[in-house]
């Protein structure tokens, strides 16, 4: 497998009031050309890791780990301004709601241009037609008038695939997804991972896909790390969930509601002290 990016015992600490708080403990994984999904419930630490990659994270966290590697470039090393040169470029990340994400005074068609403009020398006319073939990629209908749309006149889940025309149209090797299709209903998720899907196909793409929702990532991942409490308790291939091994994944799985078994309870998961150190 082609390794994109590598991270060997990855740890984020955050300074507090009380003395420094550990947010990830000990995260290794590989990424390649492949979807690789980070599941856990909230807090567990999913988002902390892909914003570390980033070095995103405020001034009071400490990022640590024996590698933490993109490609060429050793992440713990790389300076601000290597850091600016990558973000976006080579690698992006889909922001969970675009409602905070957008800027609300902009065009929504100048956001994406901007995205290209920082990296590239290009002029408007041609970073213009670039956006508006970018929007019809992620299956927006009647780009050239979505393009002068403000954020407050588009839907969420139109919202959703203008985050994801402007992560992607400086056409990067990893793109972290940090729940993108939470906010949306179900028929305007299965479009976002369509388009999703097919990019990431099309361009060999490495994919983190940040989510809380088993079901999902079973169906469009390959791959699935499982995170309780800052660590990695798990990874598994995403089709063989069912035979996961770790209790706490397995009442993860419990407590799913299953639309063709009638339980009058779903059970409550049962946590092992012991979870936090094995």
């Amino acid at each position: 497998m082609d390794i994109k990016l590598q991270a060997d015992d990855l740890r984020v600490r955050f300074a507090t009031r009380d003395g420094m708080v550990d947010a990830v403990r000990g995260v290794s994984f590989t990424l390649g050309k492949e979807k690789l999904a980070i599941v856990g419930e909230s807090g567990s630490g999913k988002s902390t890791v892909g914003r570390a990659l980033l070095k995103l994270h405020p001034a009071s966290a400490r990022i640590e780990a024996r590698t933490l590697r993109f490609g060429d470039v050793d992440l713990l090393r790389a300076d601000e301004k290597q850091m600016r040169a990558l973000r976006g470029r080579r690698m992006s990340m889909i922001m969970q709601d675009p409602k905070y994400s957008l800027n609300p005074v902009m065009r929504v068609g100048d956001q994406i241009a901007e995205a290209v403009l920082v990296h590239q020398k290009v002029s408007k006319a041609e970073v213009r037609e670039r956006v508006i073939a970018m929007l019809e990629k992620v299956r927006i209908r009647d780009p050239q008038r979505v393009y002068d749309l403000y954020p407050h006149e588009i839907s969420g889940g139109m919202g959703q695939r203008i985050m994801i025309a402007m992560m992607l149209i400086p056409n990067p090797e990893v793109v972290i997804a940090d729940e993108p299709t939470s906010a949306l209903d179900v028929s305007v998720r299965s479009q976002v991972l369509s388009v999703l899907d097919e990019l990431v196909e099309e361009r060999g793409l490495g994919l983190i896909f940040i989510s809380h929702d088993l079901n999902l990532v079973r169906s469009f991942c390959d791959r699935v790390l499982v995170m309780y409490a800052g660590r990695v308790v798990e990874t598994i291939a995403a089709a063989d969930l069912d035979r996961a091994q770790h209790p706490y994944t397995r009442g993860l799985l419990a407590a799913l509601p299953d639309i063709d078994v009638k339980r009058p309870v779903l059970p409550v998961l049962r946590r092992d002290p012991s979870w936090l150190t094995q």
